[in-house]
């Protein structure tokens, strides 16, 4: 049996609630531990503690402009282009523009597709769905599947190594809050399904792209392989749309990004940012606050919408804040700490928090910004 070491005390001039009626004039910081469910401190500092004067090292924050990234991509999964991975989580961005002349499986975990533009159809053992943007699509490790873009597709692929997506806790607001799960739509046996079974491929072949510890073996089949009439069970692809996360809120508090968890895997989250409601509480802080989330490494996908909290971000960016270091709202932001100009947030984001320090792939030269740590310095 083991414990935190838990002795809450208050030193010195501070809120008695987390997240609002901070002291006059400071900034409130919290050091937290397990991603929010841990022990956690807060501070309140005379200065904004993104106030630095300079970065030095690799702990510094990152940007990277994927739409820099998808030009000329592969017509498969296996080829798109990885960004940032760990033993347990691997970041894709992927562009698909036309049919893929072959089906995928990957055979080194689940993967989650979240469809950032486009559209099309999606087939797979288990039947026919279609895709559109701000869909999640979760395939089972070992699905083979293959997509045919009506619309040119690019896609953010994040692959669950050696483990299996699955939806969190809700504790005490219960499992059908943020989305009910029977809103979770899987593959139909339709006609479009039963249609794509005459398809004998290219050639008069399907050739199956496996990847398994990071190689692909081809499998060559003279027939079309997705060619079941019926299945039963509890194991199958499922898709979610941002648009349907209804978001926890309160108009008193400032929840952590916990709050959003969409799905987890293994040593690593995803969350929703979807549009809510601002805080209306005069005291309530009513922007991300400052805090060091000491055990995990933080990456934000920017889909669509006003990213409020981060100055010069559009949408196909992505930020990247390892582990080790105080970040938070950036100048412009902070100067709307209590009082904002619009009733709601108008951003999605998909966060994915990860237990273990993520490695940079390497990519091609434009694509981060260099001078992204130097962002906190531009005055409001």
């Amino acid at each position: 049996m083991r414990r935190y070491i838990s002795f809450p005390r208050v030193e010195g001039t501070s809120s008695r609630q987390a997240h609002a009626d901070l002291p006059t004039g400071t900034y409130e910081r919290e050091l937290g531990r397990e991603g929010f469910f841990g022990p956690a401190t807060h501070m309140y500092h005379r200065n904004a503690p993104t106030g630095w004067t300079s970065w030095e090292g690799p702990l510094r924050p990152r940007a990277f402009d994927l739409n820099q990234l998808v030009e000329g991509m592969s017509v498969g999964p296996w080829g798109a282009k990885e960004v940032l991975f760990n033993a347990h989580c691997r970041m894709r961005m992927w562009r698909c523009d036309r049919p893929m002349d072959h089906l995928a499986r990957n055979g080194d975990g689940d993967d989650l597709i979240f469809v950032h533009e486009g559209e099309g159809e999606l087939y797979c053992d288990y039947g026919h769905l279609t895709i559109t943007a701000g869909d999640y699509v979760v395939l089972p490790r070992g699905t083979m599947w293959r997509l045919n873009p009506t619309k040119p597709v690019t896609a953010l692929l994040i692959e669950a190594t050696g483990s299996i997506y699955q939806l969190p806790d809700r504790g005490l607001v219960g499992p059908h809050a943020v989305f009910d799960p029977a809103i979770l739509d899987t593959p139909k046996i339709n006609e479009a399904f039963l249609d794509q079974q005459s398809d004998n491929g290219p050639g008069g072949s399907w050739r199956v792209l496996v990847k398994r510890r990071g190689a692909i073996s081809t499998v060559t089949y003279p027939f079309n392989p997705l060619d079941a009439v019926g299945w039963k069970g509890d194991l199958a692809p499922v898709r979610l749309n941002v648009r349907d996360v209804r978001p926890l809120m309160s108009h008193r508090y400032h929840l952590p990004p916990s709050a959003h968890t969409t799905f987890v895997a293994n040593r690593f989250v995803v969350c929703t940012f979807a549009p809510r409601p601002f805080e209306t509480d005069e005291g309530a802080i009513k922007i991300p606050f400052f805090h060091n989330n000491d055990d995990y490494d933080e990456v934000l996908f920017y889909h669509a919408g006003d990213f409020f909290s981060r100055d010069n971000i559009k949408a196909g960016m992505m930020t990247f804040h390892p582990s080790g270091f105080t970040h938070g709202p950036h100048p412009k932001a902070l100067g709307k700490m209590l009082v904002q100009t619009k009733p709601a947030t108008d951003e999605y984001a998909v966060m994915v928090d990860t237990r273990d320090a993520l490695e940079v792939a390497d990519l091609p030269g434009g694509v981060e910004n260099p001078a992204y740590a130097d962002s906190w310095r531009v005055k409001p």
